[in-house]
């Protein structure tokens, strides 16, 4: 592939995807949504979040791993409980970081 087609795929990827980002922003600013549907993309970040994270918590080795030895898991545990008790993104995330990282060093890889 030469220089010259990589970057008009660059391009063109570009601007499908800005279109694609636009057109939903211009419509949606355009077109009431109704009540339903907006409490329902309320949950969307959520949703593409625990879809991100809850592989690499459960299948750290490409399979499932449900065991006391999966140190991933346990931490995003104890991250949960945090995030539950304090409604804070960033303690969660430190404490579970922290917790990965005890349990790693206190109880080997």
């Amino acid at each position: 592939m030469s220089t010259v087609s990589i970057w008009l795929l660059f391009l063109a990827i570009g601007l499908g995807t800005f279109t694609l980002r636009f057109l939903f922003i211009y419509l949606f600013g355009k077109i009431e949504m109704p009540d339903w549907l907006r409490r329902a993309l309320r949950f969307v970040p959520a949703a593409a979040l625990a879809a991100l994270v809850f592989p690499a918590l459960t299948h750290p080795a490409g399979h499932l791993d449900l065991s006391l030895q999966n140190f991933r898991l346990l931490a995003g545990l104890g991250g949960a409980i945090v995030a539950w008790r304090t409604r804070s993104v960033l303690f969660t995330i430190l404490f579970g970081m922290a917790l990965l990282w005890i349990l790693e060093a206190a109880l080997g890889i």
